[in-house]
C-alpha cells in the first residue's frame, strides 16, 4: 500500500520453477525504476546492466548473496535489505525445530495418524532433553544471541564460535564461551547455524565436522543453506554419526538431498524461519520505505547495504 499510493507497482512470480533465470529477470526489470527481490531471484552483473532505469534492489531478505554488489554499486544502483525485524522469528523457529528434532515430534504425529498408538509405553520415542546440554552456536550476531537468550531458559549451556567476538556484557548475560570452531563441534550437543553464507563459510559444516561432533549431536539450520555439505549431513545421519537434524534451508533450494528426505531423524521445512505476519509484514515495509527515499532522492536511504 505505501507504494501503490505513488508508483505504479508490477508482481511477478520469479523463482526455480516459474523460470527464474537471468533472461527472465531482465525482462521483467528491464524499464523499471525499483526493484524488491527475494533469496532465489538472480540479480546479476548482467541482469543490472540491462536495467538502464534502474535506482534501488530492496531485498526482502536479510541474505543478499543473489545479489552482485560489487556491480550495483558501479552502476550506482542502492541495494538495502532487511535486517533485525526477522530476529525473534528465526530464533523462535530455531528452538522450534530443535524441540521437534530433540523430542521426536514429527515421528511422534505420524506415529499417531497411522494409527499405531495403543497405550502409554516407557520405551517410546526416547527424546533429549535440552537442560544441561551444551548448545554450539555458529555466528553470535542478532540472530544467534536471540537464540542463545531463549535457549538459556531451557537450562542449555551456551558455546558459540564468530568471526567478531561478543562484548563482555553479553557473554557475562548469557554465560556465553568463545570458542574456537574445533572446540565447538567437539563440545556441543547442538549445533545452530546463524553465520552468514560466504566463501569461508560455504560447506563450513561438512564431512570434517561431522566426524568431530559427538554421535548423540544434533544439527539445526535456519542460516543459510550452503553452509551445510548435504551430502556429508545425509551420510552422516545415515552412518549414525549425528543422532538428527532440523533443516529449514537448503543448499541448491528448493532441491533437497534424497538422503534427507528419506530418514526419519531428520525434520526439513520450507525456509519457514521468518514467516510470522509480523516479521513478513515489517519486511514489506521495510522494503518500501527504502525505495520511496531513495526514489524520492532522500540522501539518506534506509537499510543500506551500497
Amino acid at each position: 500500500m505505501l507504494l501503490r499510493a505513488s508508483h505504479e507497482v508490477k508482481i511477478f512470480d520469479v523463482g526455480p520453477d516459474t523460470g527464474g533465470d537471468e533472461d527472465r529477470m531482465i525482462s521483467i526489470v528491464r524499464d523499471a525504476d525499483a526493484l524488491i527481490s527475494l533469496l532465489d531471484n538472480p540479480v546479476t552483473r548482467r541482469v543490472l546492466s540491462s536495467c538502464p532505469d534502474l535506482k534501488i534492489v530492496a531485498q526482502c531478505a536479510v541474505g543478499y548473496d543473489n545479489i552482485d554488489l560489487e556491480a550495483a554499486e558501479e552502476r550506482r544502483i542502492v541495494v538495502t535489505h532487511t535486517p533485525g525485524v526477522l530476529t525473534d522469528a528465526t530464533a523462535d523457529f530455531t528452538l522450534a525445530l530443535l524441540l521437534a528434532v530433540a523430542r521426536h515430534v514429527c515421528e511422534a504425529d505420524t506415529y499417531v495418524r497411522d494409527g499405531h498408538f495403543r497405550r502409554w509405553e516407557t520405551l517410546l520415542l526416547h527424546g533429549m532433553e535440552l537442560r544441561g546440554k551444551v548448545l554450539g552456536i555458529v555466528g553470535f550476531g542478532r540472530i544467534g544471541q536471540a537464540v542463545a537468550r531463549r535457549a538459556l531458559g531451557f537450562g542449555m549451556k551456551i558455546v558459540y564460535h564468530s568471526r567478531q567476538r561478543a562484548n563482555p556484557t553479553t557473554e557475562r548475560m548469557m554465560s556465553a564461551n568463545h570458542v574456537s570452531m574445533d572446540e565447538l563441534l567437539t563440545a556441543s550437543d547442538v549445533v545452530s547455524i546463524h553465520c552468514p553464507l560466504n566463501e569461508a563459510s560455504r560447506h563450513l559444516i561438512g564431512a570434517s565436522a561431522f566426524s568431530r561432533m559427538k554421535s548423540t549431536a544434533l544439527l539445526i539450520n535456519t542460516g543459510r543453506g550452503p553452509i551445510v555439505d548435504e551430502a556429508a549431513l545425509a551420510k552422516a545421519i545415515q552412518l549414525g554419526e549425528l543422532a538428527g537434524a532440523g533443516i529449514d534451508v537448503y543448499e541448491n533450494e528448493p532441491i533437497v538431498h534424497p538422503g534427507l528426505l528419506e530418514h526419519p531423524r531428520v525434520i526439513l521445512t520450507p525456509h519457514l524461519a521468518s514467516a510470522t505476519v509480523e516479521a513478513r509484514t515489517a519486511m514489506a515495509a521495510m522494503c518500501s520505505e527504502a525505495i520511496l527515499a531513495t526514489l524520492g532522492g532522500n540522501t539518506e536511504i534506509p537499510y543500506r547495504l551500497v
